[in-house]
């Protein structure tokens, strides 16, 4: 079992990048702990700016860094980063064009038993819709250091939203990865599960669980929300009867509308999404929650065999 959260799995990156490049900035509000980022601020403290619980602050503070030539890595609870500095993250960053990496940690639910002031269900919608941010949602530690390696080599603004707790190893340090473009995991005759961040290791369960009662899944990795890898998306709505979404999201706005909007322009196809509901959700851990409303591998595969059987 895997202990090395896609947290510290960012910090690792940063710190090995720092080494010898005095451009990257690491920025904080109040959270350097719940974001793992002491090692950073411990070896390189003249490269880590802490803002107090401030987030306009820190997107205003990160932007203006960026714009004397920093690379600048504003690090924040995902909750409170898209929401409270939404409008700093619109001009400051998106209009601006300037290279900062909006991190958002404990995304979705992580922080489930705080309930819904400390969820974030809504920063796929509210990041894709401003014009050139960009989106992604990593899976496991592997996928987020390359992740993290390649926005470091580009200047241009980006929303990264990672989990609380350790995810289960979907890759190791051997695999592929390509920005931009969605990692198909294995293919499936019958149906394609489609999922994002912390949802593809149960999305990998739930294929197992398919397989093993003769319906063939296949699973795509679609940590690129925005630019969408529409290509893969076509693909495998050509080879699949039906299309399930999984994402730790609200069901407006997210994966599911993205992929959905996708199909119903060139490739019609049934598209099933698994989401978190329109309302105010449950607290509990994250696992409790995913549990509860059908998002752990038992669930999906569930999902999954009752619509199969309306095809």
């Amino acid at each position: 079992m895997n202990n090395i959260t896609n947290r510290q799995a960012i910090c690792e990156t940063l710190l090995e990048a720092a080494k010898t490049d005095t451009d990257i900035v690491v920025l904080c509000t109040d959270s350097r702990g719940s974001a793992s980022m002491t090692p950073f601020a411990k070896a390189f403290p003249e490269q880590f700016v802490e803002l107090g619980i401030a987030e306009q602050n820190l997107v205003s503070v990160s932007a203006g860094l960026a714009a004397c030539g920093k690379k600048a890595f504003a690090v924040s609870p995902a909750c409170f980063l898209s929401t409270r500095s939404y409008e700093q993250a619109k001009i400051d960053v998106a209009y601006s064009n300037t290279n900062v990496t909006l991190v958002g940690v404990s995304g979705g639910v992580s922080y489930g038993a705080l309930g819904m002031s400390h969820h974030s269900c809504q920063d796929i919608a509210a990041m894709c819709a401003l014009p050139d941010m960009r989106v992604y949602l990593p899976s496991d530690r592997f996928q987020t250091a390359k992740l993290m390696q390649a926005l470091l080599q580009d200047e241009k603004p980006a929303y990264v939203r990672v989990s609380r707790s350790a995810t289960e190893d979907v890759y190791d340090e051997t695999m592929a990865f390509e920005l931009d473009k969605a990692n198909v995991i294995s293919t499936g005759a019958d149906m394609t599960l489609i999922a994002c961040g912390e949802m593809v290791p149960y999305a990998v369960k739930a294929a197992e669980i398919l397989q093993a009662e003769g319906i063939h899944a296949g699973v795509v990795d679609m940590y690129c929300l925005k630019p969408l890898d529409e290509k893969t998306v076509l693909q495998c709505a050509d080879q699949s009867k039906l299309l399930v979404t999984i994402e730790e999201h609200s069901v407006f706005g997210g994966l599911g509308s993205l992929v959905s909007r996708v199909t119903a322009a060139h490739h019609p196809t049934k598209v099933c999404q698994i989401a978190l509901p329109d309302a105010h959700l449950v607290p509990g851990t994250n696992k409790e929650v995913f549990h509860y409303y059908g998002m752990d591998a038992e669930g999906i595969a569930c999902t999954v065999k009752k619509a199969l059987a309306e095809e």
